[in-house]
């Protein structure tokens, strides 16, 4: 991203007046990015570490641009910890483009994943299908509408995002994850492509080296207690995607 780049795009004549959090110790990247997505619409503030990052964290914020690699406490374990105080959507971006960090980054609870240097224009893209697909799972349900579903002796809570087992411990689910058990769970017994899961939790096709989906199966089968070597519940059918065995 450099300043050419963000000079040629046009300001977004409907602001969404969101607000995003953009964690980064790189000042003038973190100023750049800010300044480009408030041309699009969007309200933004700034912090260059952990300590200031929970400084800026209220509950008016709505997402989370953050970095990996930052100065004391690194970004995997801010998501971690993020995660574990609620459902915040958050972006990892970083100029560690391996593969092995892109799924360490996604199993920490992250949105979805970033690598540097990126198109401004990118960004914007995966800022705006995170939060469609928050506003999408938050949206309330009508009346005639179920507000939970049964897998098996679990239940899915359909408005709070939450995985009860049947010892009535509550689990907090990302986005990701609940929009993938959401799926599955609508049409149990049938195979859900790796395509389509993708569409439905990230708003894009799989890729061949995209391991996204993957890894919000391998979380799923963790909170259901479900042995990924025999998978009871999720299984996975080779070379076209997974389906929720339920009798």
């Amino acid at each position: 991203m450099d300043e050419a780049t963000l000079a040629v795009t046009s300001i977004d004549p409907n602001p969404v007046n969101d607000l995003i959090l953009v964690v980064d110790d790189d000042e003038e990247l973190c100023a750049l990015i800010c300044d480009y997505l408030e041309r699009m619409g969007y309200r933004t503030r700034r912090a260059g570490n952990g300590p200031q990052m929970w400084q800026q964290l209220d509950e008016s914020v709505d997402l989370v641009v953050l970095d990996l690699m930052l100065p004391g406490e690194d970004g995997l374990s801010l998501c971690r910890r993020l995660r574990h105080q609620g459902n915040l959507p958050v972006i990892m971006i970083s100029a560690m483009g391996a593969s092995a960090e892109r799924i360490l980054g996604l199993e920490m609870g992250a949105d979805d994943y970033l690598c540097k240097p990126f198109d401004p224009r990118e960004l914007l893209a995966r800022v705006r299908a995170v939060r469609r697909r928050g506003d999408q799972a938050g949206e309330p349900l009508r009346i005639e509408e179920e507000s939970e579903r049964r897998i098996a002796d679990w239940r899915l809570d359909l408005r709070g995002r939450r995985l009860h087992s049947p010892q009535g411990a509550v689990f907090d689910l990302a986005r990701s994850d609940f929009l993938v058990l959401k799926a599955l769970s609508e049409t149990p017994n049938r195979i859900i492509s790796r395509d389509e899961l993708s569409r439905q939790a990230f708003g894009r096709d799989h890729l061949p080296s995209d391991r996204a989906i993957d890894v919000c199966i391998s979380r799923l089968r963790h909170y259901l207690e479900d042995n990924a070597r025999r998978p009871r519940l999720i299984r996975t059918v080779r070379n076209e995607g997974y389906l929720l065995e339920l009798v």
